[in-house]
């Protein structure tokens, strides 16, 4: 399957990493963050202060789902367990080892691997920690083993700003992506994978999947846009979703018998001075990664891309989805007329206000990260219908989440839609709505109704 896209804006920002490869491994302090996954209502903390850990040794896990737990990503010692409201776990740091310690798993080989059970399979990528890469639609939320998805979709390419070049990042990882596609076949009736159309791609060569290449501007990238065009998600059905990085860490477990949380991710944008790739393991400590490496310190750094990331302080660690850690300049300066002044230099889909950024869209341009406003009046634009490629009514979804209108959010289509999907519309929202909390707030409502 073949589908250019017509509707979306690509946001090009100055900083994009350049191919070049610096090894991060080491870090006195990693981090695991149960905030970093949807819907964990009933966690539990299965170590203490003190406790001596592996790379793959269970550290939570929620109640609701017990058979998936969540491992460690390096060996050490737990020095903290942080707790917010209500005892709610929000982050458990490791002092690492120098070296790191891995708790051993099955190994297997690649004709071992073909053989393999649906239950062993299942097995072992439950009790290792690799699960938590494996994604549920509709809502969001870590897997559940149980359920009966129609088919895993594969996104093979990132259309966010800044984002890395998952052909640099892959190259090389080929039998681990392979046989992470291998593993998970066991379990799912079919995988689909797609592809940036009109480019070659070493993820072309992955048997076991049915290749499909999408073209146009972002979120070309996004899975669930990739979803909704080849195998829409109606009411009652299910579908899972993983990542090429979380491919790669499922493979490595059955090639090697680990749990492997290393990966190449991208320390990009305006204020890096030197904008690369960096091989770390999740949970690293960002002050790590921009060590000597900023051109001010007016920076707001965010863990993941610009459009859907998380904001972290410089004493903050990367989440466990992020492949970017994003730095921009800090917008905190006031800006006479800002929210309406014409500017050649700002990046707008809005032709009034980014004045000629149109004549050049393929010009990189700096961005801070000023609102250039306060909340507004929700008024009708129709500019949310031009960004989001999907057969979906963005405004009158959004309506009706805010009157909590339950069944009209399923006929206008949540189901097919998560965080990332609407973040384009928030960027071109006149009005300020913070639309990514509200279609969550709007999931949440259908999860508990």
């Amino acid at each position: 399957m073949y589908k250019k896209l017509s509707k979306g804006f690509d946001i090009r920002l100055v900083g994009k990493a350049q191919e070049k490869l610096v090894d991060t491994l080491t870090s006195d302090t990693f981090c695991f963050k149960p905030t970093d996954f949807k819907n964990i209502t009933r966690p539990k903390v299965l170590v203490q202060e003190g406790d001596t850990v592996k790379a793959g040794t269970p550290i939570f896990l929620d109640k609701m789902n017990e058979k998936a737990v969540f491992a460690s990503p390096v060996s050490g010692e737990v020095v903290a367990v942080e707790r917010g409201a209500k005892r709610v776990p929000l982050a458990i740091k490791i002092l690492a080892d120098k070296q790191v310690e891995y708790l051993s798993f099955t190994r297997y080989s690649e004709s071992e691997l073909a053989q393999l059970s649906a239950d062993q399979a299942l097995e072992a990528m439950l009790s290792s920690g690799v699960w938590a890469n494996i994604i549920e639609r509709p809502f969001g939320i870590v897997a559940h083993p149980d359920s009966k998805p129609k088919a895993l979709f594969i996104s093979a390419f990132d259309s966010n700003p800044l984002a890395p070049d998952y052909e640099f990042v892959f190259k090389g990882e080929e039998k681990y992506l392979q046989a992470g596609i291998t593993a998970l076949s066991k379990i799912v009736p079919k995988i689909h994978l797609t592809v940036r159309g009109g480019k070659s791609s070493l993820f072309k060569s992955l048997k076991g999947a049915t290749i499909h290449e999408f073209a146009g501007p972002h979120p070309a990238g996004n899975v669930g846009v990739q979803i909704h065009h080849i195998d829409a998600i109606n009411k009652g059905e299910t579908v899972w979703t993983i990542s090429p990085y979380g491919l790669q860490q499922i493979g490595r477990l059955f090639l090697e018998g680990r749990y492997d949380a290393s990966k190449t991710i991208a320390v990009a944008g305006s204020e890096v001075k030197t904008p690369q790739y960096h091989r770390i393991i999740s949970g690293v400590s960002v002050a790590k990664l921009i060590e000597n490496n900023l051109k001010s310190d007016n920076i707001r750094l965010i863990s993941g891309n610009a459009l859907s990331g998380e904001k972290v302080g410089k004493d903050g660690y990367l989440g466990f989805y992020a492949n970017t850690l994003t730095v921009l300049p800090e917008g905190n300066q006031h800006e006479f007329l800002g929210w309406i002044l014409p500017s050649f230099a700002k990046i707008s889909f809005q032709r009034t206000f980014g004045l000629f950024s149109f004549l050049s869209p393929a010009k990189e341009r700096i961005a801070d990260t000023n609102l250039h406003g306060e909340e507004r009046a929700f008024v009708q634009t129709g500019v949310f219908e031009q960004v989001l490629p999907m057969d979906i009514l963005p405004m009158f979804l959004f309506k009706a989440i805010m009157a909590n209108d339950l069944e009209a959010m399923e006929e206008l289509g949540i189901y097919e839609l998560l965080e990332e999907d609407v973040a384009l519309c928030e960027f071109v929202d006149v009005s300020k709505n913070d639309l990514q909390t509200l279609l969550r707030e709007g999931l949440e409502a259908l999860q508990s109704a």
